[in-house]
């Protein structure tokens, strides 16, 4: 990573295109290590989180995650996810932050000097290639190393620096507790959250995680918790609801 003590640095996270790329990877982000790293490259000014949130569920499992990096350095960006029924009668759920991610690094620009965006969007090229011209250098954070690529070519080559998550993750990585460690521990103790993610499929559950509250699609409709940390939408393809 190329970064200067003297820098004024932003995190720009698209919680949903970071948490797919990390679990493309196999590991799960503990959000506290991610803003020590980066605290400790320059001055960091601001760490925005975007990610979009059902809000007509009687119990959000994603509510916890957003409360956690709220209170701990990150300011969020939220909206309500949409949810409508396309022509085959099938109902969906969609969460898009590209907007609003793109309209708050316009407006940081000139307060900034360097600008990290954790996305592999290659919708984000213009967006890069316009602060640039202001004088400002970016960085994006994504992954060549997953089957196939969660960084678009485009956007790997308009940004001045590439970094590479999974060299992040000896920094960055949340330690998995043992059962019987995690047994002991109170459940809403936030000490490493992992990142969390609705509309990827999951896997069956994994050692334990933090909070118990990771969420999966169902087969029956809806969604399901099954030991897989909750989180934002997919901000670019529809999620199935049966």
């Amino acid at each position: 990573m190329i970064f200067y003590p003297q820098e004024r640095v932003a995190l720009f996270i698209d919680g949903a295109n970071l948490y797919a790329a990390a679990r493309a990877l196999g590991f799960d982000i503990d959000y506290r290590k991610l803003l020590e790293l980066f605290g400790s490259k320059g001055h960091l000014i601001r760490a925005f989180y975007y990610t979009a949130l059902l809000e007509d569920q009687e119990y959000s499992p994603i509510r916890p995650l957003v409360d956690w990096l709220d209170y701990n350095g990150y300011t969020m960006v939220t909206k309500p996810a949409k949810e409508f029924t396309d022509s085959m009668g099938r109902r969906k759920v969609k969460g898009n932050m590209d907007i609003e991610l793109a309209i708050d690094v316009m407006e940081m620009a000139e307060h900034l000097d360097h600008i990290v965006i954790f996305s592999g969007d290659g919708d984000f090229r213009r967006l890069v290639d316009a602060v640039q011209r202001k004088g400002v250098r970016v960085s994006v954070v994504s992954t060549i190393r997953s089957q196939p690529p969660m960084v678009a070519d485009e956007l790997r080559r308009q940004a001045d620096n590439f970094i590479e998550l999974q060299e992040l993750m000896p920094h960055i990585a949340r330690a998995h507790q043992g059962p019987r460690d995690e047994a002991r521990r109170p459940r809403y103790q936030q000490d490493d959250y992992a990142a969390p993610q609705v509309g990827v499929p999951q896997q069956a559950a994994e050692p334990a995680v933090p909070y118990a509250g990771r969420q999966t699609i169902s087969n029956a409709g809806g969604y399901s918790n099954a030991g897989n940390p909750a989180g934002p939408f997919d901000d670019e393809d529809d999620m199935e609801k049966a």
